[in-house]
């Protein structure tokens, strides 16, 4: 009788330690903009990845201060092997060039960077939703982002929205003082935009938007797939999203599963398609809480420990 009662208070008194050693060690965070991007950088968190909070009452991080139009769109944060995060976005509508700022805590960030990426192609009319990744082979992160340049893939020069008929470049740096000069990453003779590029096992897997409009519209979320980092993606599988308008994806493995959040932007709400091996496909937008009036940007994880000292339990 004794021991019972000994082992029940044992079990009782453990039990806040056990609750605490159970919780989560990750905290999913959303890196995303808001209207037009013109007031900066907002953040959400999750704990299962379904249900998210905005945090700081859903105001800004940081404003953007680089570039004519100061805007920050489509903001993509990754821990780099600096242990920094570093984020790249969107500054303009119309200019060839990109922003980058870093941060030890997502909360302070280094003077903005204005990053030229496609000066060398003098007619380019954009660059648009650039993402980072890093290569720990190369030892150098890969930016990758939309560009147009009329009349280089004329074939498809009609096929999309207005004069736009986009294709994925990337440049290399190790340091954001040199950057290697932008090369196509992505061309598959069609209209391509919004890519998304998270490592797979051996190999890396890419979330891309068929950006194809005529003469039979698609607007719709495929992958890709390649043993390299830098080139090698294959064909486009077949789309991944539904009868609906989708862009801007952004993707996370937790567990064995993936989830894939995108931008159901003609219907003004956000979605989410989840798989645990890449080909088949469930939509479980019905499942997703996000904040109201989130846009376009990335999901990424931090500790929960991280999370406490920048952000308050």
């Amino acid at each position: 009788m004794k021991k019972h009662l000994f082992t029940s208070l044992f079990v009782i008194l453990l039990a806040p330690k056990l609750a605490i050693a159970q919780k989560a060690e990750n905290v999913f965070m959303f890196s995303y903009f808001n209207n037009n991007g013109e007031d900066g950088l907002h953040l959400a968190y999750s704990h299962d990845g379904l249900h998210w909070l905005a945090l700081k009452h859903d105001s800004s991080f940081v404003t953007p201060t680089v570039s004519n139009d100061k805007l920050m769109r489509d903001p993509c944060i990754i821990r780099g092997a600096d242990g920094l995060f570093h984020m790249v976005w969107t500054v303009s509508w119309n200019e060839r060039g990109i922003g980058h700022a870093s941060s030890p805590d997502l909360v302070h960030w280094s003077v903005q960077q204005y990053i030229p990426v496609m000066q060398q192609e003098p007619t380019a009319l954009n660059c648009w939703a650039p993402e980072i990744i890093y290569s720990t082979q190369a030892k150098a992160y890969m930016i990758y982002w939309a560009t147009t340049i009329p009349g280089r893939f004329a074939n498809t020069d009609t096929l999309g929205d207005e004069k736009y008929n986009h294709r994925i470049y990337y440049t290399l740096t190790k340091d954001f003082k040199t950057f290697t000069t932008g090369k196509l990453l992505y061309d598959k003779g069609f209209n391509v935009i919004d890519a998304t590029i998270q490592p797979n096992g051996q190999g890396y897997v890419m979330f891309l938007k068929d950006e194809t409009l005529k003469p039979v519209a698609q607007k719709n979320l495929r992958t890709a797939t390649s043993s390299t980092l830098t080139g090698g993606y294959s064909k486009p599988s077949a789309p991944i999203t539904g009868n609906y308008w989708a862009e801007g994806p952004t993707a996370i493995k937790i567990k064995n599963t993936w989830i894939v959040y995108f931008d159901k932007y003609a219907q003004e709400k956000y979605g989410a398609v989840s798989s645990t091996d890449l080909k088949t496909w469930k939509d479980i937008s019905n499942q997703i809480n996000l904040p109201k009036g989130l846009r376009h940007g990335t999901v990424f994880a931090i500790t929960q420990s991280e999370f406490d000292k920048w952000f308050g339990k």
